[in-house]
C-alpha cells in the first residue's frame, strides 16, 4: 500500500465518521423542513414556471419520510456495520434528489443539503476499513485503532 493510498483511506476514514454525523443532521434538518412544509406550506414561496409542482405537504411528507430514514441511517453508521454504508449511500442519494426537486421552494437550503450529500457519498463509497487497517468498529476504550496489516 502507497503512502498516497494510506493517506487518502485515513482521510476517508475519519471522514465517514464525519459523514455518519452529517448523515444525521440532514435527516434531521430535512424532518424539521418537512414539518414546516406540512404545517405552515406558506412559508416557501414557489415559481410558477417550475416543471415539477408538487403540494408543499407532499413535499413535507416526503422530507418527513426521507429525513427519519436518513437519520436512522446515519445512526447506524456509528456501529460499524458494512450494510450500514450502502444504507446510508442509498439515503444521501436520495435526499440530493429530493433537494434537487426542492431547489425553487427553498434554493439555499436544498443546495447545502445537496452539497452535504455529495460528501457523504464520496466518505462512504471512497472508505476501505480493510485497506487502512481501521477497525470498522470501536474497541472496548470506545476509540477505533489502527491495527497490524496483514
Amino acid at each position: 500500500m502507497t503512502r498516497d493510498t494510506s493517506s487518502r483511506q485515513l482521510w476517508a476514514a475519519s471522514g465517514s465518521i464525519f459523514a455518519a454525523v452529517v448523515l444525521v443532521m440532514m435527516g434531521l434538518w430535512q424532518l424539521v423542513m418537512g414539518i414546516v412544509a406540512v404545517l405552515r406550506g406558506s412559508f416557501f414561496v414557489v415559481a410558477n414556471n417550475y416543471l415539477y409542482s408538487f403540494s408543499t405537504t407532499g413535499w413535507g411528507i416526503l422530507h418527513i419520510v426521507l429525513g427519519a430514514l436518513a437519520a436512522l441511517a446515519g445512526f447506524a453508521l456509528f456501529t460499524g456495520a458494512r450494510w450500514a454504508r450502502a444504507v446510508g449511500i442509498f439515503f444521501a442519494v436520495l435526499s440530493a434528489t429530493a433537494n434537487f426537486f426542492f431547489i425553487p421552494y427553498y434554493p439555499f437550503w436544498s443546495l447545502l443539503e445537496i452539497a452535504m450529500a455529495v460528501f457523504v457519498i464520496w466518505a462512504l463509497a471512497v472508505w476501505r476499513p480493510e485497506r487502512t487497517g481501521m477497525r470498522s468498529a470501536p474497541d472496548d476504550t470506545g476509540e477505533f485503532r489502527r491495527t497490524a496489516a496483514r
